[in-house]
């Protein structure tokens, strides 16, 4: 990943809030010299050093696990925008303005493992399931479903546990921008009804 040095975010801390605010990540493999791309929700360990999911047991990117190298990448995408020149009070003084766009993603690269316990499995998806289900004030809990129908769903995926061996964000943020020209896309940002560009002025807001 380009990552010039403004935009690099390597505290833990805000990386592991990231991901949980962001748990859907791009899953990225090779096999057979060519990419396998998946998307799954992940959690992060506590520790922060392994990240949890799980895939259909039919998924070719389980094949990474049995390479001599079963190295993947994880990419979870938070927030993005185009940024007008328009927003920036430099623009009127010389012009030498353009657009840009303002991102925040966090890359995880680790080694694969499969997790096959059945005792492991179903207390991830139920974990799972406890962590987002208030999320939209609900309380649904994997005993609410039919037992046998819970067997048949759990037989058909495999645990996944990356190791991770490198964990770095990118969040560019106008970080390289003057600071009235960051206050001038704050303050746009701020004055905008559009939702996704609330959760870009919640990052570009944060200390």
């Amino acid at each position: 990943m380009y990552l010039p040095k403004h935009f690099q975010v390597d505290d833990a801390n805000i990386l592991a809030s990231f991901i949980k605010e962001y748990p859907l990540a791009t899953i990225i493999g090779i096999l057979n010299r060519c990419s396998e791309i998946n998307h799954a929700p992940l959690m992060l360990s506590a520790d922060k050093t392994r990240l949890f999911g799980h895939l259909a047991k039919t998924n070719p990117l389980l094949q990474v696990a049995f390479q001599r190298n079963p190295t993947i990448t994880a990419v979870f995408h938070g927030p993005n925008a185009y940024i007008t020149p328009t927003w920036y009070p430099s623009k009127p003084a010389s012009g030498k303005v353009v657009p840009t766009w303002n991102y925040a993603v966090v890359h995880a690269e680790g080694q694969l493992k499969l997790i096959e316990d059945p005792i492991w499995l179903r207390e991830h998806v139920s974990k799972m399931t406890d962590i987002h289900e208030p999320t939209y004030k609900s309380n649904w809990k994997l005993e609410d479903a039919p037992e046998e129908y819970v067997q048949m769903m759990l037989k058909a995926i495999v645990g996944i546990e990356i190791q991770i061996t490198s964990l770095v964000g990118k969040f560019k943020l106008s970080q390289n921008r003057p600071p009235e020209d960051y206050a001038g896309v704050v303050n746009a940002l701020s004055n905008s009804p559009a939702e996704k560009l609330q959760d870009m002025l919640g990052w570009m807001s944060k200390p």
